[in-house]
C-alpha cells in the first residue's frame, strides 16, 4: 500500500516523518524522528515505497 500526503511513516532505517509529496516509486518526508546514524540537509528525505511502513493514515 503506497503512502499518501500527510501520512506518517517509518523507514526500515528507523527513520520517522510525514509524507510531503508522493512520487512514482517513492515519497519525500519531512522527518520527525531519526533513529538511524544518518544526517538529512534540511530534515527531509526520499524513501522508496518498498521501505517504509505507514503508521498513521492522514
Amino acid at each position: 500500500m503506497k503512502a499518501n500526503t500527510g501520512d506518517e511513516i517509518i523507514s526500515k532505517t528507523g527513520v520517522k516523518g510525514i509524507v510531503e509529496k508522493v512520487n512514482e516509486n517513492s515519497v519525500i518526508i519531512n522527518i520527525t524522528e531519526n533513529h538511524s546514524q544518518q544526517e538529512f540537509e534540511g530534515n527531509k528525505t526520499v524513501v522508496a515505497h518498498k521501505n517504509y511502513k505507514i503508521l498513521n493514515i492522514h
